[in-house]
């Protein structure tokens, strides 16, 4: 395949791609649902004190949970 015919052909295929719109309602979207605050909960700290998700109020917390099974 020459050059010319090459090029011909990825415009071809760009075009005819560019040119569909996608069938958003053949994908079965779920709506957006927004974010839910976390629940209350407390936990130990290393220290033995008793710490609620409360305490860190308008601070950014990273929680970190793993299992092993």
């Amino acid at each position: 395949m020459s050059r010319f015919g090459l090029a011909a052909a990825v415009l071809a295929l760009w075009v005819g791609t560019a040119a569909a719109a996608p069938d958003f309602a053949s994908l079965a979207f779920q709506p957006y649902d927004p974010p839910k605050p976390a629940p209350a909960f407390a936990l130990s700290d290393l220290q033995g004190a008793k710490r609620t998700l409360a305490d860190f109020r308008d601070k950014v917390v990273l929680l970190f949970f793993w299992a092993t099974w």
